[in-house]
């Protein structure tokens, strides 16, 4: 019998996960990505041949990337270096106050006391308890399965454990559990970041993810060479295992005979037959028929009141002084509130935004708060949130220099002063994203959560079509990168299900 051939769209980490495991499973694959190297959003720009990355910048949920590994008959710590963090990250605010978040929940609640007192060091506690039974609960029944509907989540979970599925507080929007647990309200914007990690404004999205406080402390590590190295060593497992990956091969159409997928044409008129494809991009491509009109139908589209954030970020060379940087920082305005209405009620960015700052020099202990002489120039990504606009409205260089300055300003005013020659920056805007990542018009992580539904809306592994199958940060389980190769593990899987049942043949 004819060994089936899959063709991959995408070689970001969704795409090179599902080649992983469709190669390791004896197929044929082919990877087609329309860029020069593999990674997707794990991505790098290059200052004066100093690589820095400028995509996603944390690395958790490893044991996603052990089964990968060990399910290919290879090993994850023999490919890459990773070494845990004790400080998950460190968070100032310019009303006054530093504090350290770690991996060891009795340290940060002992942090939390110095910093807001006993009682909020209690709700702490009863948060991490809080989140780490959420985890448990929607890990191996949600996270690591095929999308479910919201009947059939509650039957994995079990009836007898509608409890447990209570406590995911899904009538609550994270803003309001985190009103449950803290008084000080630096607590409350600190923990409400988490919503960010998947788009989303804290005042509207599900309360589900508190999950993420508990994946913190379940590990973060550090990745030897960046997160670009991960891209790098999925890329070449995938390689070991028989795939081929073609770099700068664009993908104009998915083609479809007799109703389901046959092939694909690249940019150059070249077909390439396939008994399926695994598309890994925004799914809002496909909708607004960027890869053809008989794929339209295959996922629905994301409208542009719908979509996730985007961002504007600042790739730099620059020396720092006066704010005892760790590798992961993040410095906060008063107005947490007024930061996600501006972006997704007006479209806007708030005269305040919060500034992410990611020093990846800072690899051990961070350096002493030099107060007068500046540091040597470090490697810094610099982030604050946007709206996804990128595919209809201009950013203006002026715009993105006066941006620029008001997070510069809220760093100085939070201790933290940089110097750098400005032709050592580099600054990715929304309509740079909406470049990058087609169809998303910048946003970053697909669709908003938006309420305990909108989970649900995202699509499942298998789309409308036959022979068509999703992955990637849009669609089923989410976005971050954990995630998004966990969906290409789930569009392999449901891919090999279909051959099974003779759907391919």
């Amino acid at each position: 019998m004819r060994t089936p051939r899959v063709i991959v769209i995408g070689a970001g980490a969704g795409g090179l996960a599902s080649a992983i495991d469709l190669a390791a499973r004896g197929l044929e694959v082919l990877v087609c990505e329309r860029g020069p190297e593999e990674g997707g959003k794990l991505r790098q720009v290059h200052i004066d041949g100093i690589g820095i990355d400028a995509g996603p910048t944390v690395f958790t949920m490893r044991w996603i990337f052990d089964r990968l590994f060990a399910d290919a008959g290879d090993s994850l710590e023999s490919r890459l270096t990773l070494r845990p963090v004790e400080v998950l990250a460190r968070h100032a605010w310019r009303q006054g106050g530093v504090l350290d978040l770690y991996a060891d929940v009795a340290r940060s609640a002992e942090a939390i006391g110095d910093f807001a007192g006993a009682a909020d060091a209690r709700g702490y506690r009863e948060f991490c308890t809080r989140s780490a039974a959420v985890y448990r609960t929607l890990r191996e029944t949600f996270i690591a399965a095929q999308q479910p509907s919201p009947v059939e989540l509650v039957r994995r979970v079990g009836w007898s454990r509608l409890g447990e599925m209570w406590a995911t507080a899904p009538h609550l929007n994270l803003w309001q559990v985190l009103g449950q647990h803290f008084r000080d309200p630096r607590l409350r914007q600190l923990f409400g970041r988490y919503a960010t990690y998947c788009g989303s404004s804290p005042l509207t999205a599900p309360a589900t993810l508190m999950l993420v406080a508990h994946v913190e402390q379940d590990g973060v590590w550090l990745v030897r060479g960046g997160m670009r190295a991960v891209a790098t060593a999925l890329a070449n497992l995938a390689r070991r295992l028989g795939a081929t990956l073609r770099m700068g091969a664009a993908v104009r159409r998915i083609l479809v005979e007799r109703g389901r997928v046959s092939g694909v044409e690249l940019a150059d008129g070249e077909v390439l037959a396939a008994d399926a494809v695994v598309y890994n991009g925004d799914v809002a491509a496909l909708a607004q028929g960027m890869l053809g009109a008989e794929v339209r139908l295959a996922a629905p589209d994301t409208p542009p009141t719908a979509r996730s954030l985007s961002a504007v970020t600042w790739c730099l060379l620059a020396s720092a002084s006066g704010f005892a940087l760790h590798h992961h920082n993040v410095f906060f305005a008063e107005d947490y509130e007024r930061e996600f209405r501006e972006i997704f009620d007006r479209g806007a960015i708030a005269p305040h935004p919060t500034v992410y700052v990611c020093a990846q020099d800072r690899d051990a202990q961070p350096r002493a708060a030099g107060t007068s002489a500046a540091t040597a120039p470090e490697r810094l990504l610099l982030l604050i949130n946007a709206p996804a606009n990128g595919d209809t409205r201009d950013w203006p260089t002026e715009q993105v220099e006066e941006l620029h300055e008001r997070a510069a300003a809220l760093l100085r005013d939070c201790g933290l002063e940089l110097r750098g020659d400005p032709r050592q920056r580099i600054a990715t805007t929304p309509r740079g994203f909406a470049t990058l990542y087609p169809g998303s018009g910048g946003a970053l992580y697909g669709r908003s959560s938006v309420g305990a539904m909108s989970t649900f809306k995202r699509p499942g592994a298998a789309s409308r079509i036959p022979g068509l199958y999703l992955a990637g940060g849009s669609v089923h389980p989410g976005p971050g990168v954990p995630m998004a190769t966990m969906s290409g593990r789930l569009a392999a899987t449901r891919l090999l299900d279909d051959l099974g049942r003779g759907r391919l043949r």
